[in-house]
């Protein structure tokens, strides 16, 4: 099963059909993905689930649906083991962006952490779990693919947040001071924190 989020209500890929109550079922080959991003966006239901009888194959043919935007980020770790977060859009963020030329996924996050907060020295400790979005740009509907990872960092200096991508603060947070930014965050940070 994969959650690709339009907003803050996923569309589910699974091969399990389920009786309808709060969400549709359509079938993945033939669905209209248009139709479904304007009844996540339009109505009251909680989720769309697209069927597909090979597990295997459900997340490849869904991102065929849609041109893919390929970005890499970071849930970063201090040596108090505070997470570092970014505010843009008026909610709480991790850093994330797009790769760029031929650099790996993992050289993509690690720049994008530092640019977009000012926080060098990060080491990635291990991969985490890859979300997906639909986003808009230019009236035409994209998915935005993130591969994450957990770092590490002894870096202690001052954040910076980066203005000119919209961020408005950086900061480090612990315990409730989390808990706090996931009430205005997005679901898809929810899931990796």
């Amino acid at each position: 099963m994969y959650k690709v989020f339009v907003g803050d209500k996923p569309i589910i890929l699974t091969t399990l059909v389920e009786q309808e109550t709060n969400f549709k079922n359509y079938l993945l080959n033939t669905v209209n993905i248009g139709k479904v991003i304007r009844e996540l966006n339009s109505t009251s239901l909680n989720e769309i689930r697209l069927i597909h009888k090979d597990q295997d194959k459900l997340l490849k043919k869904f991102l065929k649906k849609l041109p893919n935007v390929v970005a890499g980020g970071g849930k970063v770790f201090n040596e108090k083991n505070e997470v570092l977060f970014i505010y843009r859009n008026d909610k709480w963020d991790l850093p994330k962006g797009k790769a760029e030329g031929k650099e790996t996924i993992e050289e993509t996050s690690i720049r994008e952490v530092t640019e977009e907060t000012g926080v060098t020295g990060l080491k990635i400790t291990k991969p985490l779990e890859n979300t997906y979005h639909i986003f808009k740009r230019n009236g035409k509907h994209k998915i935005k693919i993130t591969y994450w990872f957990e770092m590490k960092t002894k870096f202690s200096g001052k954040l910076i947040a980066q203005e000119k991508e919209g961020i408005t603060k950086v900061k480090w947070l612990k315990g409730k001071q989390v808990d706090e930014a996931l009430l205005n965050s997005y679901s898809n940070i929810k899931l990796l924190i």
